[in-house]
């Protein structure tokens, strides 16, 4: 069963980088220092959830899981999400903000937007899924379907962005989205120090690089491993991350910090998803799944002792449903 490390589900405490002498900061670019992640975690203080590090011994015996899925709309993009609203100006926040999402970053702006009294507007593919797009206009929202995918999506989020004066929220390729996601790294570093190899699902790349940032710069000889759809542009379980390119800020991170991504296929998704709900009655969602399938199908070769990020647990029920009985 899991076993919790550390103070479990309370609300996000200041994460100091870890005093290590193989510090490596200069690794990092100029436009996200470690000192950029460790002031969004005190920014964030109290306002999200630290989520706690659970012991998964019935999947690997040194398998620990970051569980994002206890975040209060089920997944991490409210770290970057909140931090990216936090740094509005007084004139961005009267005129109000726009986003386009599948859906975590959608409920993850909404949710903390109406908490700060700005507006939102949120661009949400036609395809997302029902329980994202509910969720979102039920936190205050305003919701547009535009297009098939994020792609499409992005288009209307920009155009409306420039005919309303919005302040537009891009839900990886930013500076401060990317710090806020990499508060997730400081906290498996306090809580787990002798990490030896941290997993991270990869969409667009925003949690992947934060993560990759706080790591590196305090423990360069982690190793840390993304892990993408192997088959994207079509119907999946991991809308998530069903994106075909990295965001340029993540992959210039990725290229230089990231020691590897692989992938994973749909039928491996599906199958961590079981394990997780059927061993402790866990839901993640498919891209919230993906780094335990990485870990579970072999991806990975010999790894020590593994964090994998469970970045999100929404998951329309019947969705769920299907995938559990197969």
């Amino acid at each position: 069963m899991f076993t919790a490390h550390a103070d479990a589900a309370r609300t996000l405490s200041v994460c100091t980088p870890v005093q290590t002498p193989a510090f490596d900061e200069e690794r990092l670019p100029a436009w996200l220092p470690l000192s950029a992640i460790t002031d969004a975690a005190r920014r964030l203080s109290g306002q999200i959830v630290r989520t706690p590090l659970l012991h998964a011994s019935a999947l690997g015996r040194d398998l620990w899981l970051k569980a994002e899925v206890f975040q209060a709309t089920g997944a991490f993009k409210e770290r970057g999400a909140l931090n990216r609203l936090l740094r509005l100006t007084a004139p961005e926040r009267a005129a109000g903000v726009v986003a386009m999402s599948a859906g975590n970053h959608a409920q993850g702006v909404a949710l903390h937007a109406a908490r700060l009294d700005v507006k939102a507007t949120i661009v949400m593919p036609e395809t997302a899924p029902r329980c994202k797009v509910e969720r979102t206009a039920a936190l205050g929202a305003e919701v547009v379907l535009h297009g098939a995918t994020v792609g499409e999506a992005k288009g209307k989020a920009l155009e409306l962005a420039a005919d309303r004066r919005l302040t537009f929220l891009h839900p990886y390729d930013d500076p401060d989205v990317i710090a806020g996601q990499g508060t997730v790294g400081l906290e498996i570093l306090a809580d787990r120090p002798d990490v030896d190899t941290v997993v991270v699902p990869v969409g667009g790349g925003g949690l992947l690089a934060g993560v990759a940032a706080a790591v590196k710069a305090q423990r360069p000889r982690v190793r840390v491993i993304g892990v993408r759809l192997a088959r994207r542009g079509g119907p999946t379980l991991a809308d998530g991350i069903n994106v075909h390119a990295l965001g340029k800020l993540p992959q210039a991170i990725v290229d230089t910090l990231v020691d590897r991504v692989v992938e994973v296929e749909e039928a491996e998704i599906a199958a961590a998803m079981r394990a997780l709900h059927g061993s402790f009655g866990v839901v993640a969602e498919g891209a919230g799944a993906a780094g335990v399938a990485a870990v579970l199908a072999g991806r990975l070769g010999r790894t020590g002792r593994t964090v994998a990020v469970l970045s999100g647990r929404n998951v329309d029920g019947d969705t769920l449903a299907r995938t559990l009985a197969a």
